[in-house]
């Protein structure tokens, strides 16, 4: 299990990264151009610049990413893509976005690889699976977790800091062989999951706030 941080522009160093390493899966929650109050990037490009942007980071290699749907639908169209697969990740805000949606590109999740609880433990067949020692039913495509809310003891300074749930389930139903590359890191949480998972790594981003925060939570891990 190995993994790397850079502190960089992911721009600067993505294509020399696709140069020395094979079997990449980009996966991200990127920037959403809608003026997130980020320290050292302006979340409000020109859109045809930021939807540049998402191809040339995303439109190379297998890629998952995190977005709103109309996002989505934008970013298909400019790397010319449909995603294999879509899952709703819905959460329970005081704003009116009230899910995300999570794209697969170039690369067909698993989802017999996570496990769920079953829902209804009175069905007969669900007692005999228990019985038959099976732990819980396959992931879904509707995921209802919590965001990190500002009172969580796990909140950083990043303002848009991802569950480690979703970013465990995510990882969890891809490649096994491959490395996860978060080219937009943030706070670091792809990294736990990959490390929580024993799954090889390699983080890139801009803010040296965010990245220091980043460096801390991953070094415990790894």
């Amino acid at each position: 299990m190995n993994y790397e941080l850079i502190n960089d522009n992911c721009l600067n160093v993505f294509h020399d990264i696709l140069l020395t390493h094979d079997n990449i899966i980009v996966v991200s929650d990127p920037p959403f151009n809608i003026g997130y109050h980020y320290n050292q990037y302006h979340d409000k490009m020109n859109e045809d610049d930021y939807y540049e942007m998402l191809g040339i980071v995303f439109g190379n290699t297998p890629s998952v990413v995190i977005h709103y749907p109309e996002a989505l639908y934008k970013l298909a169209f400019q790397i010319g893509k449909f995603p294999t697969r879509v899952v709703s990740w819905v959460y329970n805000s005081n704003t009116a976005k009230q899910h995300r949606d999570i794209a697969f590109f170039d690369v067909k999740p698993d989802f017999n690889a996570v496990r769920q609880p079953y829902k209804n433990l009175k069905d007969k067949r669900i007692q005999q699976r228990i019985a038959e020692g099976k732990t819980g039913a396959k992931l879904y495509d509707w995921w209802n977790i919590n965001q990190v809310k500002n009172v969580s003891k796990d909140k950083t300074n990043h303002p848009c800091q991802m569950p480690l749930e979703v970013m465990k389930n995510i990882i969890g139903i891809l490649p096994k062989n491959a490395i996860i590359v978060d080219p937009f890191m943030g706070s670091g949480t792809t990294g736990v999951a990959c490390a929580e998972l024993g799954r090889d790594f390699i983080g890139i981003e801009l803010n040296s706030e965010y990245f220091e925060i980043a460096k801390k939570k991953d070094l415990k891990m790894w």
